[in-house]
């Protein structure tokens, strides 16, 4: 039987690396549509991302505390370390393919298909939260990427009412500067919600091996988390820019301001609310909605499809890689760890 010291720092550091693959993975959200639109150069772009998830990460943790709690009953599964190295391998695992294939599918369902898989390994179905997977799991699922199409719909269109006297020139040209205050916000509000994901993970992990008293997230947690998804944001997803910037529809800087304001909006509600949501599904249905509103042959339908096929494989096939994880580690004698009276 392991030390359960030793794996649990393995947890944390597994941990730290998914959100590092996170923010590498992710990146694209806040950055794809301006660098497309030339208005800041990659570099520049991926810094000013860096540091406004640090800063997004530090505000909340509704979020945290609904992947901590809201999933799996803490309870049930308090002394099995392997399930929270099992949820972060599947998720890690699947995070790379998609990143290798460059589709902007979504680590936080990669992190919750994760943590399910490996729960229901351990212990069987019984140890899901069903009535809060449903209410800020699944519902968030699908009205998420919804209220990104309709707000950049919606928000495109009240543009192109309010300037259509301009010269399309002239509305670029203002619209630049804009764009890097959107820029801004999306970036902070994926800190917001995707930080905390790992926050709550790592909690839960420290309440599995009795480390703290409840589900309360620690400072050096919160800081941690915040520098891994920094650093991973600063390397950068280029090939998911490239997917995200070009292939779903040509941006200028009025509809990069559009789709990033109102994914922005959409993903800091969710974030007060603790619903984890997937910033890849609203800032990428937030581009179809402002490229719809042009025109819908102005979208390439088929590159969104690819990410839909990629947004429905993700919860099942991040469980399923966990649960052959946890099995694996099972075989190694990892999953033995017990609480007294459990």
């Amino acid at each position: 039987m392991p030390d359960p010291l030793v794996l649990l720092i393995g947890v944390v550091i597994v941990a730290l690396v998914f959100d590092f693959t996170n923010g590498a993975h992710d990146s694209a959200n806040a950055i794809a549509t301006i660098v497309s639109t030339k208005v800041l150069s990659p570099r520049t772009a991926v810094f000013m991302a860096a540091a406004l998830n640090l800063a997004g990460a530090f505000i909340g943790t509704k979020v945290a505390h609904t992947i901590g709690s809201g999933i799996v009953h803490p309870d049930m599964v308090r002394g099995c370390q392997a399930l929270t190295l099992a949820a972060l391998g599947g998720a890690i695992l699947w995070n790379l393919l998609t990143w290798y294939l460059g589709l902007p599918s979504s680590s936080s369902h990669a992190l919750i298909g994760g943590l399910m898989g490996a729960a229901v390994a351990y212990r069987g179905f019984g140890t899901l939260h069903y009535l809060s997977i449903i209410e800020k799991i699944l519902l968030p699922l699908v009205l998420s990427p919804l209220a990104g199409f309709l707000a950049g719909y919606a928000l495109m269109l009240g543009l192109s009412w309010a300037f259509h006297n301009a010269t399309p020139r002239g509305v670029n040209h203002s619209f630049r500067r804009l764009q890097i205050a959107s820029s801004a916000l999306m970036a902070t509000s994926h800190g917001m919600n995707d930080a905390q994901k790992t926050m709550g993970i790592i909690t839960l992990a420290l309440f599995v091996g009795h480390e703290i008293p409840d589900l309360t997230v620690p400072f050096w947690v919160k800081l941690a988390c915040a520098m891994a998804m920094a650093m991973g944001t600063a390397m950068g997803g280029w090939k998911i820019v490239k997917t995200m910037g070009h292939k779903i529809f040509k941006l200028e800087a009025v509809h990069g301001f559009a789709a990033e304001t109102s994914a922005a909006m959409v993903i800091t509600g969710a974030s007060l609310i603790g619903a984890p949501i997937s910033t890849t599904h609203t800032i990428s249905t937030a581009v179809l909605g402002v490229g719809s509103s042009k025109r819908l042959s102005a979208v390439r339908w088929g590159i969104a499809g690819n990410m839909v096929v990629a947004w429905i494989l993700t919860l099942p096939c991040s469980a399923i890689m966990a649960w052959l994880i946890f099995e694996v580690l099972g075989l190694l004698g990892l999953t033995a760890v017990a609480a007294p009276g459990i």
